[in-house]
């Protein structure tokens, strides 16, 4: 038995018109294969989330000490003087609470040629804020250090180091790098000056950021730095600001769960 199909002119024309914008799709899509990839892939950290950096890969000699100021009007002076007096370059964290009551040490900090960055508003555990709140505790903090550095922030360290993907999230979204560290010296435990020092010296390493503190709460740091710089300079450490420590080199970072 025979079949005989029928196709009428304008069914075959929409045939016609679906097939050839097929194989014009195929076309176009072999030729502009390259230029498809190139957007569809993602760099390397973005793919993994957001980090936190706590060190830095190096061979060099290098060091970053860091120190966190929340509250009080009597320690960071000492500490100071004491960086001043021994040519150290050093970062502060600076929670702006504290800074609108004490702006004449911020100034100072300024003048000294200290980097200042960000230790949000209310020292409080960020991770328990909404993202809302997140997002305007560093606004308020960064708008504060602007107008009173003539400079913008762009390295943040949560109070406590109180982080988690959601904290780093928001950050990088502002325009934040977000630091942590590799060695701490627990001053603000204050638990004598040769464990402070020892905590330090123990652990430092070329590539490394020293946490330390210049609030009040941390009574013995001041007796401990002039230590803990001399004794790195001798075993051949150079003090560098965290900016000049990351800057054009392999960052070590963890991923915030």
């Amino acid at each position: 038995m025979r079949y005989i199909f029928v196709v009428s002119a304008q069914r075959l024309k929409q045939i016609l018109i679906v097939g050839t914008t097929l194989l014009l799709a195929v076309v176009l899509g072999y030729h502009e294969r390259d230029t498809l990839s190139a957007f569809s892939e993602q760099p390397q950290e973005q793919a993994q989330g957001p980090h936190a950096i706590y060190k830095v890969d190096t061979k060099e000699k290098k060091i970053a000490l860091t120190f966190d100021i929340s509250w009080g009007e009597t320690r960071a002076e000492p500490i100071l003087d004491i960086l001043k007096e021994k040519n150290v370059k050093a970062s502060f964290f600076l929670s702006t609470s504290w800074a609108q009551r004490q702006q004449d040490t911020v100034k100072r900090i300024k003048e000294d040629g200290f980097e200042i960055g960000s230790h949000g508003h209310k020292h409080e555990f960020y991770t328990k804020y909404s993202d809302d709140e997140i997002r305007s505790q560093i606004r308020r903090a960064d708008s504060i250090l602007t107008e009173m550095t003539g400079k913008k922030p762009s390295l943040i360290r949560f109070p406590n180091g109180d982080i988690d993907k959601r904290v780093l999230t928001i950050a990088n979204s502002l325009g934040y790098t977000v630091i942590q560290w590799d060695t701490d010296s627990q001053d603000w435990t204050n638990p004598g000056t040769d464990v402070i020092v020892n905590n330090v010296l123990s652990k430092a390493h070329p590539g490394d950021i020293v946490l330390m503190h210049a609030s009040d709460s941390s009574k013995e740091t001041h007796l401990a730095l002039p230590v803990i710089i001399d004794k790195l300079r001798k075993q051949g450490y150079e003090f560098v600001t965290v900016s000049e420590l990351i800057s054009g080199t392999q960052v070590n970072s963890q991923e915030v769960k």
